[in-house]
């Protein structure tokens, strides 16, 4: 039986295995000719990649998975009716994490979280359910060895609990090896799926359980050194996931603590990636929890840690962070200055060197980020414009996102004086609550209803509130 693209873009465990199905694709053009043509193709939907040879090359080496998201719009506009399966490449979500690593020693697969089919159309509400069911299985369980077992895909002889009390004790697990740390990397990639998809509310508390779990084998130690790196690293990204989760269902103070641990995780590794992402998250809290000074110095320090790895488009959206902090101070020279060495930077286009974690940073997330920084400096009609385009350029799937830039449109909309075009957007929100559960979203659609009650005898703002007041209270 011939293997399906999606399972040779895999490979064997340990080493990529070329992709075939892409090759083929390419024909008779030299890899330079063909990266071209994504070239022009990416020009004809707006999107900008800087594909050359070198990409498409580590592409059929199998070396990319799965592409980014601005490279996935542009191959599917190239070859229309087309999955990135049919184009050899691996699910988004079996690479969703710090980056596609090596699989050797992973778990069995009955042990492991397994990736959640994409049901399109009429199915999302199986989807939700079946990825609650997985929740439940993964999370919900207690600091035991089971928990090891299940949430995080742990193998080998786990013998007792991993909680706190039990370390205390003196009943740590064994020396860990490659298959707790790939474990470690799943429940990274999983969680990172399911907030993209619902949001962080309900699933930050059955994520503190494998992050307790990630440090109890970080304090047990590896027998190698390669193995202690990676481990430290997966630990620090799963606390930075985490902490995110804190951050957006609005636990600021968890979420600046588990932040921290990351950032001392990082240090002690000696990892710049590492801090530089943390660095880039605790600027976002600090500007979310009304520290915009403090916010412009994590981006600062962030952008420092991140120049040596290469990334124009880590720079990009770290400048983005500090244009916040700006125009959270009320500083629009800063501001603008930041908000165009994040634009340049984004311009150049991707590259290998970027980390796997901001694949989420495309266009979209660029105007969404835009559309903040004008919010904050009272340019309402501004930050309209580029929240609009901010929900227009959203893969739809990412309901969380699409959720939180209209939300961000409507709240722009009311205070630019446009209540019945604010109200349209709300009701598209609502409309999304179903899937998506995120206390950011929740809050700003608040704010909505108190700047639209003025306009309250309008007919569509009227339904707008009327159907918001009938939304269930949340605790």
């Amino acid at each position: 039986m011939a293997s399906s693209p999606a399972a040779a873009a895999a490979g064997p465990a340990g080493s990529p295995r070329p992709n075939l199905a892409f090759r083929r694709l390419r024909g008779q053009l030299s890899p330079g000719e063909f990266a071209a043509a994504v070239r022009r193709a990416a020009r004809e939907i707006d999107e900008r990649v800087s594909c050359d040879a070198r990409y498409i090359g580590r592409v059929e080496a199998g070396e990319i998975r799965c592409p980014n998201y601005a490279y996935e719009r542009v191959f599917l506009h190239m070859f229309p009716g087309r999955t990135l399966m049919d184009l050899g490449f691996a699910r988004r979500e079996t690479v969703r994490g710090r980056g596609a690593r090596s699989t050797a020693g992973a778990p069995p697969p009955h042990l492991t979280l397994q990736p959640i089919e994409n049901h399109q159309h009429h199915g999302t509400n199986h989807e939700y359910n079946e990825e609650s069911d997985v929740l439940r299985r993964a999370f919900m369980t207690s600091g035991t060895a089971t928990m090891a077992a299940v949430s995080l895909g742990l193998t080998g002889p786990l013998t007792g609990p991993l909680t706190g009390e039990a370390l205390a004790a003196g009943r740590t697990p064994r020396r860990v090896g490659g298959a707790e740390v790939s474990a470690v990397e799943e429940a990274v990639r999983r969680i990172r799926l399911l907030d993209d998809r619902h949001g962080a509310d309900g699933l930050y508390q059955r994520a503190a359980n494998p992050l307790r779990t990630a440090y109890a084998l970080l304090d047990a130690g590896a027998a190698r050194q390669s193995t202690a790196d990676r481990l430290h690293a997966s630990a620090g990204e799963l606390a930075i996931s985490v902490g995110w989760l804190a951050h957006d269902s609005g636990r600021f103070d968890d979420a600046r603590s588990h932040y921290a641990e990351a950032l001392a995780t990082a240090r002690m590794a000696g990892d710049a990636a590492l801090e530089s992402h943390a660095f880039c998250n605790m600027s976002f809290l600090a500007r979310d929890a009304g520290r915009p000074r403090e916010a412009v110095r994590a981006a600062q320090a962030a952008q420092r840690s991140a120049r040596p790895l290469g990334s124009a488009r880590l720079l990009s959206l770290l400048a983005m962070r500090e244009a916040g902090g700006w125009a959270g101070l009320g500083d629009r020279t800063g501001c603008a200055q930041a908000l165009a060495r994040a634009q340049a930077l984004f311009g150049g286009g991707t590259s290998g060197a970027d980390p796997e974690w901001m694949s989420f940073y495309g266009p979209a997330e660029l105007a969404g980020l835009e559309a903040q920084c004008w919010s904050a400096l009272g340019e309402w009609s501004k930050a309209a414009g580029q929240a609009r385009r901010a929900a227009a350029l959203q893969d739809r799937h990412f309901a969380r996102n699409l959720a939180l830039y209209t939300a961000e449109l409507a709240d722009n909309l009311a205070r630019a004086g446009r209540p019945d075009e604010a109200a349209a957007a709300g009701q598209r929100v609502l409309d999304l609550l179903n899937e998506v559960k995120s206390s950011r979203v929740q809050a700003i659609l608040a704010a909505t209803v108190r700047a639209l009650l003025p306009h309250r005898r309008a007919a569509g703002v009227s339904a707008f509130l009327e159907r918001h007041a009938s939304l269930p209270r949340t605790a």
